[in-house]
């Protein structure tokens, strides 16, 4: 059944230098009507830093985290970051958190990865225990007990309650997700999802992850929008992006957004792709990226072709497109199908 859709704008992580014009891209979705606005974090700049930048020149549009990595921080030191954000924001504050992967995670922030499942439903178990501000916080279990009494300990902890009152006990938190199990678990815990990428085409893919969400729940879905007449043209930056991190954002023996292509249908080719990548040879891993997969899970082409497509997505569960795409041209025409 088709379904009206929400459009969002991701500006995702910072490169070598800080993302220009961020502010007036911002401003610009909130006058064009766009629901939501979201920042990232990798291993260089932090996602609460601009996601506050955002808010404090913007009145109207959520304010969201796609994603926060979990091992950055602990779940207090998050639940803090995101309840000061809902305040200065005026309840605009959406919380998007992710496991990241184990290259990340042991590599950079020098955290285990061991049980990321069982890691998520702790952590976000613990930033609900702070919002609703019921009774001190405590957690009884092994990933991040509170209060702490392992090696180094002096014995000394005592279970604190948030200083600050939470504007809203019921701040929502998404989940980014892409393995069936991790999938379901956001269904289950958490307020919506964010994809990676899923693909309209092949709804089967996630449809017994997703088979118990409850009412009200988003699918927050990041979606390359290149408006370009040349179809082979305008699937390039798609499979730039899938590229790489089907090449090179995890590690040979384990990437997830590998096997998620695999189970997309397209396994050889990603097994192709990653190796390519890993022998140092990464115009030929893009050029493996099959146009057909580029082309199911984006919208390229002429401005129409785009339009046509989007029927695709309304059948779909998802309930907002996230522009991976901060050119005005292709912000106003996506309002214009959209909105």
């Amino acid at each position: 059944m088709a379904q009206e859709l929400k459009l969002g704008l991701q500006l995702g992580y910072w490169g070598a230098q800080p993302s220009d014009n961020v502010v007036e891209t911002a401003q610009r979705a909130e006058q064009l009507g766009f629901d939501s606005i979201w920042t990232a974090e990798a291993w260089g700049s932090d996602a609460f830093t601009p996601l506050s930048w955002v808010g404090a020149h913007t009145s109207k549009i959520r304010l969201g985290t796609s994603v926060v990595q979990l091992s950055a921080r602990t779940p207090t030191a998050t639940a803090m970051a995101a309840l000061t954000l809902d305040h200065l924001s005026k309840g605009r504050m959406i919380l998007g958190l992710g496991v990241s992967g184990p290259q990340v995670v042991e590599g950079w922030y020098g955290q285990p990865f061991s049980k990321p499942l069982s890691r998520t439903r702790e952590y976000i178990g613990i930033i609900r225990q702070v919002l609703a501000r019921e009774g001190p916080v405590t957690s009884d279990g092994p990933h991040y007990p509170l209060p702490y009494k392992g090696e180094g300990a002096w014995q000394l902890g005592k279970p604190l309650r948030s200083i600050t009152h939470p504007l809203r006990a019921d701040l929502p938190i998404f989940m980014g997700a892409e393995g069936p199990k991790n999938v379901a678990l956001a269904a289950e815990i958490a307020d919506g999802w964010l994809p990676l990428y899923t693909n309209p085409f092949r709804p089967e893919i996630y449809a017994d992850s997703l088979k118990d969400m409850k009412p009200g729940f988003e699918i927050s879905q990041l979606v390359m929008v290149n408006m370009v007449d040349d179809l082979e043209q305008a699937l390039m930056p798609v499979k730039a992006m899938l590229g790489f991190y089907i090449g090179g954002m995890g590690a040979k023996s384990r990437n997830f957004h590998m096997e998620l292509m695999g189970r997309m249908g397209y396994e050889q080719e990603a097994l192709k792709i990653q190796e390519l990548f890993l022998d140092g040879k990464r115009a030929e891993a893009i050029a493996a990226v099959p146009d057909a997969f580029a082309d199911e899970i984006s919208l390229c082409g002429p401005k129409e072709r785009i339009k046509e497509r989007l029927d695709a997505w309304r059948e779909s569960p998802v309930t907002s497109l996230l522009l991976g795409s901060t050119d005005p041209d292709a912000m106003q025409t996506m309002a214009e199908f959209v909105l």
